[in-house]
C-alpha cells in the first residue's frame, strides 16, 4: 500500500512563498515519478509539475505553462519526499494541492497517476 501525504499549505499574500512536501511510504521512492496537480473552486484538476524517477542524481522536470519560472519541483529519494517550492504567488495560484505517484514512466495527464494525497489548501490573498 503506497500512501501519500502532502503538508506545507496555507494562507500567503500575493508575492510570497510556500514550499508544499510530500511524503510517500509503502514502496522504493526512488521508483516512483512524482506530480503535483491541483484544483481551484469551480474548476477541474490541473497539472502542475511532475519530476521523474531515477536511482541517481538526474532527473528530468515539467511544468504546467502557467507556473514555469516560478515553482521548482524536487525530490530527495533518501527521505522519500517530492516537493514543490511556489515562489512569485498569485491569487489565481489559489487551491487544494494534491501531489500524485506512478511507478516508473514519466506522465502529465491525472489519469496516468495511480497514487493520491488527501490534497492541501494553498490560499493567496490579493
Amino acid at each position: 500500500q503506497v500512501q501519500l501525504v502532502e503538508s506545507g499549505g496555507g494562507l500567503v499574500q500575493a508575492g510570497g512563498s510556500l514550499r508544499l512536501s510530500c511524503a510517500v511510504s509503502g514502496r522504493p521512492f526512488s521508483t516512483y515519478t512524482m506530480g503535483w496537480f491541483r484544483q481551484a473552486p469551480g474548476k477541474e484538476r490541473e497539472f502542475v509539475a511532475a519530476i521523474s524517477w531515477s536511482r541517481g542524481s538526474t532527473f528530468l522536470s515539467y511544468y504546467a505553462d502557467s507556473v514555469k519560472g516560478r515553482f521548482t519541483i524536487s525530490r530527495e529519494n533518501a527521505k522519500n519526499t517530492a516537493y514543490l517550492q511556489m515562489n512569485s504567488l498569485r491569487p489565481e495560484d489559489t487551491a487544494v494541492y494534491y501531489c500524485a505517484a506512478v511507478l516508473g514512466k514519466m506522465a502529465r495527464t491525472q489519469e496516468a497517476y495511480d497514487y493520491w494525497g488527501q490534497g492541501t489548501q494553498v490560499t493567496v490573498s490579493s
